[in-house]
């Protein structure tokens, strides 16, 4: 093999000859695969590239969009800063209003030391709760976890002090009642959301407000002030005196209220014990229940009133008849009979009033029967739940069967609970011409109060009821009610209390039913002192504790309310 072809053999190239004297040539061919191979590589390159830039911006769009979602102390909405009326009285003073504040929280995914945390928040709040504060705190599936709700200025700059990571701030919106106390149970309170739980802040949500928060459509300056029929002044004295009445008496429980007669409208209403919506768990339970619409009693001899006003309203029974006294009444195993003090002869109508004697007013419903008992009863709204905005109104209860006994019983007021609120209301039925309007926590006026009053006794008997308030407020168990120049009447109870299936002889619940200036009513107060220990002279009846409560609330009251004095009128009693 010549050099030349070996050469070619091993460059790789092909050498051809023509024949003798011919020239060389290279005839080597040059790969054609690797250009392409290597445009194609690129194009996947630059493919990938620009995905994994999508791909990133993708990523850092939907974290702009979504991260406060996993860090915020809520879902986006409006409900961290819902606002809710002011409540006002009938002269525009402040009841309840809303204050602007922050509820603090943490991100746990962010948490460096949590037990460095919970110490240093734990010497701003002693109370907080060191083990559930942790968990929180530890838990790192959680992007939020409330630590403390509502916090004041104070607190809110203590915290930031503190420069603990992962803490934050949101703002709220948190309830506020000035008066504390004084109006509790008229305006009940809200929960740590600004839901109301109970009282007219519950009505109001009742009424719509509550769909308005969750659109959102109650945010701050967005709402009307409510205004109530509260008159703040009369209330600050009804509360005073109910409050002092269960040291004053050593009562359980005490209550008050005051009726405007022509409109029905509540100007004043408290029940003790009380508590403060401001922080209403701090008193117990207890304190929650309004006695004077939520609670049930046997409302004693002021249901006199009624038994007297139904005989003398049905025609049966005449002011001038008399009923003998003289000896108890034996029925079904039963002993009716009348206390010591009351005179044992024939009694006219008036003087079995004065007297609040058992046995004349029994007497007197035997005439006109128990069916016609009822059907006044009903007419009264005695048996009936009451209607009005406030959500704690309890039905009364009666016998499951009526028989005489229970007809008799309930005609002296034992067989038949009522709540003091509607026991009111009744009774300013019968000494304001004799028709019931339903009571109200909102302004109302007299015209409106016409469209919605029922008829349920004459005028006539109106007028005679009304007279017989005046005689024993003059002369009878309502003297202690008395307020010179403003003409108390009412009608005295005192009941002994059902305690384990028995009446007791120790135990009572004392209310007085009354109106003033009892010549023109435009008022009623009906009070009332429940199981009284002590009494004004040593006795615990309702003309020694529940009668003076009365005369402490309209001579305080009266003059807050435009009414003048007359000491110089006198009504006279038709008999």
């Amino acid at each position: 093999m010549s050099i030349i072809h070996l050469l070619a053999s091993r460059s790789g190239r092909q050498v051809e000859l023509d024949g003798p004297g011919s020239h060389r040539r290279n005839l080597m061919k040059k790969p054609r695969g690797k250009p392409q191979k290597r445009r194609s590589r690129l194009g996947v390159l630059a493919a990938l590239f620009v995905l994994g830039y999508c791909i990133i911006c993708g990523k850092l769009v939907y974290y702009g969009i979504h991260a406060r979602d996993e860090t915020a102390s809520i879902p986006p909405g409006p409900s961290m800063l819902a606002s809710r009326p002011d409540i006002l009285d009938r002269n525009g003073q402040l009841l309840a209003t809303d204050i602007r504040t922050v509820s603090m929280f943490a991100e746990p995914i962010k948490v460096v030391d949590a037990d460095d945390a919970v110490e240093k928040l734990a010497s701003i709040f002693p109370d907080l709760d060191r083990r559930s504060t942790y968990q929180k705190l530890t838990n790192k599936r959680s992007h939020f976890a409330w630590l403390r709700r509502q916090l004041s200025p104070k607190q809110q700059s203590e915290v930031l002090k503190l420069g603990i990571p992962a803490i934050g701030f949101r703002p709220e919106v948190k309830r506020f009642y000035p008066g504390g106390p004084t109006a509790a149970h008229v305006l009940g309170y809200v929960d740590i959301d600004n839901h109301g739980v109970t009282g007219m802040e519950k009505y109001l949500d009742q009424q719509g407000l509550s769909d308005l928060a969750s659109a959102g459509l109650t945010g701050v300056n967005t709402l009307e002030p409510v205004k109530l029929s509260i008159d703040l002044r009369a209330q600050n004295v009804v509360h005073d005196v109910v409050v002092d009445a269960l040291t004053r008496y050593e009562s359980k429980a005490a209550g008050a209220v005051i009726l405007d007669i022509h409109t029905g409208e509540v100007l004043a209403m408290a029940s003790a014990p009380d508590f403060d919506p401001n922080d209403p768990h701090a008193t117990g339970s207890d304190g929650w229940l309004n006695r004077m619409s939520g609670g049930t009693f046997e409302m004693g001899s002021t249901f006199k009133t009624f038994s007297m006003a139904m005989a003398l309203d049905s025609g049966l029974v005449k002011l001038t008849d008399t009923f003998d006294a003289t000896k108890p009444i034996r029925i079904g195993g039963f002993t009716i009979h009348d206390d010591a003090y009351v005179p044992r002869r024939w009694l006219t109508v008036p003087e079995i009033f004065r007297h609040s004697s058992n046995i004349g007013t029994a007497r007197m419903i035997d005439i006109i029967g128990m069916d016609k008992q009822r059907e006044y009863l009903k007419r009264f709204g005695l048996l009936t739940r009451m209607e009005t905005e406030l959500p704690e109104v309890k039905t009364p209860s009666q016998p499951k069967v009526w028989k005489k006994i229970n007809s008799i019983t309930v005609s002296f007021g034992h067989g038949v609970a009522t709540t003091p609120l509607q026991t009111a209301v009744a009774g300013a039925a019968l000494v304001d011409g004799g028709e019931l309007i339903e009571p109200t926590f909102l302004p109302r006026t007299a015209e409106q109060a016409s469209a919605v009053a029922e008829r349920v006794v004459k005028p006539s008997t109106s007028d005679t009821i009304r007279a017989l308030f005046k005689l024993n407020g003059e002369e009878g168990s309502g003297k202690s009610a008395d307020v010179p120049g403003f003409h108390v009447g009412g009608k005295t109870g005192t009941a002994n209390k059902v305690i384990n299936g028995r009446y007791s002889h120790v135990l009572s619940f004392n209310a007085y039913l009354a109106a003033f200036p009892i010549q023109d009513p435009k008022y009623v107060v009906l009070s009332f002192c429940d199981e009284p220990r002590k009494g004004d002279h040593g006795m615990t009846f309702a003309t020694n504790n529940a009668a003076p409560m009365v005369h402490d609330i309209v001579a305080r009251v009266a003059p807050m309310l435009g009414v003048q004095p007359d000491f110089g009128s006198n009504l006279l009693v038709a008999y």
